[in-house]
């Protein structure tokens, strides 16, 4: 233990003198979402008047906004890539120093690592406590992180804070790994829980009318996925094998709605890739070996999620076309966000033995317009905005829901599809899509 002791003062350092460690051409990996080292982040613009240069950052989801995002200058120093947008990155995106990265969440960094070769690898993440036997638990996140780690070609620096909770799964990284540790006492992020709509509370119902009890269910973030989550409690055996863990899981599994006796693949335990949510969420998580953390490789890698017999898949899209192409990421030209993991766990859940994909949205909403209003606008369209991008292909969507109802498209025609959509549509919009259908020769 005192041998373990000795190494850790070792690696310790601080928020002046980690960035000593960076060199010209480094490709910097930032962990994801609530794993990124938020104090570690707000220092490294600092790398361009200690004159590295060259270097290229990776992130996904990030919390913050640091000056690196902000100031193009930085970007002689650090040029930042994103895989999955959130607002800092779309409000810096304009000035031209940023770019996005186009990525399914289960092949997260492969080509990108094959792009870097030859330059030194960093991966810059947050962890918990190390434990007795000088291993690190990576806490919330474990995406890419592992990953990254067991390729045994990068320099591990870590956030370690005690506010973070022990998790456990594929996710234990022993301090002979780590080259460089930063103490803090950050707590993680915290994400309320988004309240439920009307619209919301529907189309949970539609889609809980569609589960069967002993399903294992995959679930994102927000009302519609809350409503939804509520909307199971009344279910009996459900299994959870998604890539983010949420308060809704919890209750459903303090209810007894979730107990993954019948999940096909790792039975008795939930799985996840990474967590964001409430303080409740990280204390149910912290020393709980129920919950799995691990890599998004495997967790979403769409021949795993078959495995679960009776797999369900339930996510959100901002646009859909009247043959089924959504568009989950973007606003016409402009990135919004990211595939994340839509496609791996749509194709995955259509894959399993009796599985299922729900794909949600509203059917209308307010968009601002030039002058400052608001028009109220389908989002189910006869063609997708110019620039759109395509996140499921239209041969890759199963179930279609909106608070108006529930289409099902999978093995249907473009003619008989377009009609489905236009049956769960707004009824305001109904008329004219229904004249769309001829103007674009959707027979």
């Amino acid at each position: 233990m005192e041998k373990l002791a000795q190494l850790y003062r070792e690696k310790v350092s601080t928020l002046e003198s980690f960035l000593d460690h960076f060199k010209d051409q480094d490709f910097i990996v930032v962990g994801l979402g609530g794993s990124e080292p938020m104090p570690l982040m707000n220092e490294l613009h600092k790398l361009y008047d200690k004159g590295i240069r060259g270097c290229e950052l990776s992130n996904t989801l990030p919390m913050g906004d640091y000056p690196l995002f902000n100031d193009p200058k930085y970007s002689e120093s650090v040029r930042v890539n994103g895989w999955f947008y959130t607002g800092p990155l779309r409000k810096n995106h304009p000035k031209g120093h940023l770019s996005f990265q186009p990525q399914h969440l289960h092949r997260a960094l492969d080509k990108r690592l094959v792009a870097m070769t030859g330059r030194r690898k960093v991966l810059m993440t947050t962890a918990a406590s190390m434990d007795e036997h000088g291993y690190f638990s990576l806490s919330i996140g474990n995406t890419y992180e592992m990953q990254l780690i067991r390729t045994g070609e990068v320099e591990v620096i870590l956030e370690v804070s005690s506010h973070f909770p022990r998790t456990f799964g594929d996710n234990q990284v022993h301090l002979s790994d780590v080259a460089v540790i930063v103490e803090t006492d950050r707590k993680p992020p915290l994400l309320p829980v988004a309240d439920c709509s009307e619209k919301d509370e529907a189309i949970g119902k539609y889609i809980s009318e569609l589960i069967e009890d002993g399903s294992t269910i995959q679930l994102g973030i927000g009302g519609i996925p809350n409503a939804v989550a509520k909307a199971l409690v009344g279910k009996k055996n459900l299994g959870i094998h998604t890539e983010m863990f949420t308060d809704g899981m919890i209750d459903l599994l303090e209810s007894g709605a979730v107990n993954n006796k019948h999940k096909t693949l790792y039975p008795d335990k939930t799985i996840c890739t990474f967590a964001l949510g409430t303080e409740r969420l990280y204390q149910y998580l912290h020393n709980n070996p129920s919950v799995w953390f691990m890599p998004g490789r495997w967790t979403n890698e769409p021949h795993v999620i078959k495995q679960n017999d009776n797999m369900v898949s339930i996510n959100t899209t901002i646009e859909i076309d009247l043959t089924g192409q959504c568009c989950s990421e973007s606003m016409g030209y402009q990135q919004f966000s990211g595939t994340g993991g839509q496609a791996d766990t749509a194709i995955g859940a259509q894959y399993s033995k009796n599985g299922k994909s729900f794909i949600t949205l509203y059917s209308t909403a307010m968009v601002k317009q030039p002058d400052g209003s608001r028009k109220c606008v389908s989002k189910i369209v006869p063609t997708l905005k110019e620039g759109a991008v395509v996140t499921l292909s239209r041969n890759d969507v199963d179930y279609v829901v909106t608070e108006f109802g529930v289409a099902e498209l999978r093995g249907q025609t473009i003619g008989e599809r377009a009609k489905r959509l236009i049956a769960i549509a707004h009824p305001d919009f109904r008329d004219a899509l229904q004249q769309a259908i001829k103007a674009y020769q959707f027979y």
